[in-house]
Order: structure tokens, then C-alpha cells, then sequence
């Protein structure tokens, strides 16, 4: 039986970087398992990546309604099966590209269920290993609810491989896969006003500032997203071709699909966790600075990990695990993850962004801030495109340094980043006005010195 220094068990974004780090260094023999005879993880094969191929046509549609009468006469025609087949030309390819890849770099590609027999034994499929180290990169999966006729609940990575979208949709929890994907229906081809979001708490997208939620969604539901809030469901029914769902109180509804877009969570109930020694909960596996767990052998990094489930997080979880086995050669070790400055952002149309703590984190940490903050911007640069609610906060502390920062607008992916690495570096608002004013004009980058003049 061959023997590996590491084995990383899940082929995701996170397990191809651990792999890839680990088998970088001279004399570590590394290898990969997964249990899914489609390897590549998530985000290419349902998430990040295969998304982005409905969200930019939803984005140039949503650009040119804002734009019609003021420069666009004639709007777009869409084609949902031509973008479904153009993302299935990139999902088809990644199961081969991701063993291709691995080989390339000299990594074993196990394929097989994986589960720990003990602290220090793996079995894949009906192979048994005692690697020096273990990283578990197992990802997330869809999140079950607790309700009647739950059966009828499509799960959101059906979504991005229906024939054909449907006029009306229900999206069922208000978190970011919901959001997404109801700005994805609402601009190709579902009709106004079908398009619901169901939200159980008072407010959707908790992890986000509530003002900038807020202005979401007005711009949503002009949009014809009709969002709801502290419902609750108590069945759902199929009536012919289509699905009827029930609530505690109120009137039924009438969709042609049902969505759960309830969120993900870690994918680890299949790995016997206890059998290893391995702490974990409903949240994910628990790890320290280093994304070591509770056995020193095992590490655990991306999305079945308790932490935000964002790809480059994961990235960055995998390079820290695979720096941390390495010190234990011989190497530096690293400085372990900061998740103070981890941007996030929901790409509906106008996009939402957001990097440290929100003002209702502040307020109830009771860390002494100042804000600047703006909603409904008419500046020249969004009156141009047509963007009705563009709006920003800026949180930073009594030092000058930024605490915390939220955008709600087109291009919010560029904008976050600049107040991340502002967050990273430790600079002042003073420090990023000066460095912004060279900004290229017009456009989203310069912006930033009118954000930050009142801070300054």
C-alpha cells in the first residue's frame, strides 16, 4: 500500500490549494480524496463560478432597463438556454481539468468515500491509510428544513440546471443563495411581481448592515422581487403542475417552483469526526489560528470549517493549514487567519458589499465610532447608468482607522476591495483619501475621497 504525508480529503477550492501548497515542497507525498465521481468542489461546479454565468447576463439586462430613455432605446432579448449551455460547456470540463491538474503537480487522486476509523486512520473506499496529517476540505452542502412537504423543495443547485425558468418563483430563507438568484430570475425571464423571498426572521440578510439591506430591498422590489419577512411556513403542497405553500397565518401561495435557499452547511456528517477526535458542531469543524483541530493531526479549512464560506476565505484557510503542517518540518510557521477584514459581497444588481464589523456590531460591542454614511447618491457617476439607490457607510474608530465598511451599487466588488486591503494595512481614512485622489475620474474608485471627506 502506498503511503502519503498528507491526505486531503475533498477537491474544492480549498482541498486543490491545501494539495497544492503541500506538494510544492520537496519530499511531501501528498493525495486527494473525493467521493464524487465529479471532482472540482462547488463553487465551479454549482457556486461561484458556474453563478457568474447567469449573473452577467442578469447585469447587462439590468444595466440597460436603468439605461432605457436615457441612451438605450431597444431592450435585450434573453436566452436562458444559452446561457444554461454555455455554463455547461464550463461545468462539464471541470472534472477532468481538476485530475489533470492534480497529476500535473504530482498528487494522488483517491477516489471514494472517506471516513476516519480512528485518530490516526483513514479508509477510502476500502483502502486504509495512517497519513501523518489529514486536512479536511469536505465543503458545504444544502441546508434541510424542518418543514411539511419539504420534499417539494428544489435545492439551489438545481436552479442553475433548470431547461427553463419558470414565471413564478418562491426562494425560501432570505440569505445571499436567494437574493442571487431571485435578481438572476427577476431580469431573465420570471414575471414581476411572482417572484417571492421568504424570510422567518424580521429582517433578511442578517451578516449584512441593515441600513444597506434596506436599501436592497426597495431596489429589489421595484425590481418585482416581492420580499417577505417573519413568515412562517407550515407546509408545502404539490396541486398538478404546480406547488402551493401554506403559512402559520395569512394567504396561501401559488409558484410553479420552490426553491431552498435557506443557505449551506459543512458537509462533514459522512467522516465519523468522532472516531478521529475531531470537535465540531451544527456550525462546522472547530479550528485554531492555524486551522488545526482538536486533534493536532487533523486539519480542517473552507466551507465545513465554522467561518464565512467565501471562496478566497478558503484559499486562505488552505494556505495557512498547509504553511502550518510544513513548520512542523522545519518551515516558518505562518501568522495563522485574521478574519477582522473579510469582504463579502452578494452579487444581485445593484450589488451589495461588506467588510468588517456592520454599526449594529459596534453598537453592541460598544466601540466608540464615527460614520459616514449616504443613501440614494445622485451622484454624476450613477446618474448616468440610471442607479436609483447607490448608497455607503463608512465606520471607522477614534484612531482613524476603518472598522468597518458597506456599499450598496454597481462595481461594489472593486470599491470593498480598496477598504479591505485599507482594513489589512492599518492606514487611517486621512492615509486612503490621499492615496485615492489619483484615483482614475471619473469612476467607482474615485468616489471613495467623497466617502471619506467628513472622516477625515
Amino acid at each position: 500500500m502506498k503511503t502519503y504525508d498528507v491526505i486531503v480529503i475533498g477537491t474544492g477550492t480549498a482541498g486543490q490549494t491545501a494539495a497544492a501548497n503541500l506538494a510544492a515542497a520537496a519530499g511531501i507525498r501528498v493525495a486527494v480524496a473525493e467521493a464524487s465521481p465529479t471532482p472540482g468542489g462547488v463553487c465551479a461546479l454549482k457556486g461561484c463560478q458556474a453563478k457568474k454565468w447567469f449573473y452577467e447576463v442578469a447585469e447587462t439586462v439590468a444595466r440597460c432597463r436603468a439605461l432605457h430613455a436615457i441612451g438605450i432605446t431597444t431592450l435585450p432579448q434573453v436566452d436562458w438556454g444559452q446561457i444554461l449551455a454555455e455554463k455547461n460547456a464550463f461545468t462539464s470540463q471541470v472534472p477532468e481539468r481538476t485530475r489533470s491538474n492534480l497529476a500535473k503537480r504530482g498528487i494522488d487522486y483517491l477516489e471514494g468515500r472517506t471516513i476516519f476509523v480512528d485518530e490516526s486512520t483513514l479508509r477510502v473506499g476500502d483502502v486504509s491509510f495512517q497519513p501523518r496529517y489529514v486536512v479536511v476540505a469536505t465543503g458545504s452542502r444544502p441546508m434541510s428544513l424542518p418543514i411539511q412537504g419539504a420534499e417539494h423543495l428544489a435545492i439551489s443547485d438545481r436552479f442553475l440546471t433548470l431547461p427553463a425558468l419558470p414565471p413564478r418563483i418562491a426562494f425560501v430563507g432570505g440569505g445571499f443563495i436567494s437574493f442571487e438568484f431571485a435578481h438572476y430570475a427577476a431580469r431573465l425571464g420570471s414575471s414581476p411581481g411572482h417572484i417571492h423571498i421568504l424570510e422567518a426572521q424580521k429582517r433578511p440578510l442578517a451578516t449584512f448592515d441593515a441600513d444597506m439591506v434596506d436599501q436592497l430591498v426597495k431596489a429589489s422590489r421595484e425590481e418585482g422581487i416581492e420580499i417577505h419577512t417573519e413568515v412562517a411556513i407550515s407546509s408545502i403542497e404539490r396541486q398538478g403542475a404546480s406547488f402551493v405553500i401554506n403559512f402559520d397565518s395569512g394567504e396561501p401561495l401559488e409558484v410553479d417552483l420552490v426553491v431552498n435557499g435557506a443557505g449551506r452547511i459543512a458537509d462533514i456528517d459522512a467522516l465519523n469526526l468522532d472516531a478521529a477526535g475531531v470537535a465540531h458542531s451544527k456550525k462546522g469543524i472547530q479550528v485554531d489560528r492555524l486551522m488545526r483541530t482538536s486533534n493536532p493531526k487533523v486539519f480542517a479549512v473552507g466551507d465545513c470549517v465554522e467561518s464565512p464560506q467565501l471562496a478566497r476565505l478558503a484559499d486562505m484557510e488552505a494556505k495557512t493549514a498547509a504553511q502550518a503542517i510544513l513548520a512542523a518540518d522545519g518551515g516558518e510557521e505562518p501568522t495563522g487567519i485574521d478574519y477582522r477584514a473579510v469582504p463579502a459581497v452578494l452579487f444581485t444588481y445593484p450589488q451589495l458589499g461588506t467588510v468588517g464589523k456592520t454599526e449594529d456590531q459596534l453598537k453592541e460591542e460598544q466601540i466608540s465610532y464615527r460614520v459616514s454614511f449616504e443613501t440614494d447618491l445622485d451622484w454624476a457617476t450613477f446618474r448616468r447608468i440610471g442607479m436609483k439607490h447607490a448608497a455607503y457607510k463608512i465606520l471607522a474608530g477614534d484612531d482613524g482607522r476603518i472598522l468597518g465598511a458597506h456599499f450598496l451599487a454597481d462595481h461594489t466588488s472593486g470599491v470593498i476591495d480598496i477598504f479591505k486591503q485599507a482594513m489589512m494595512d492599518g492606514i487611517t481614512v486621512a492615509e486612503l483619501y490621499e492615496r485615492n485622489i489619483l484615483s482614475p475620474y471619473p469612476s467607482r474608485e474615485s468616489d471613495v475621497v467623497y466617502m471619506l471627506r467628513s472622516l477625515k
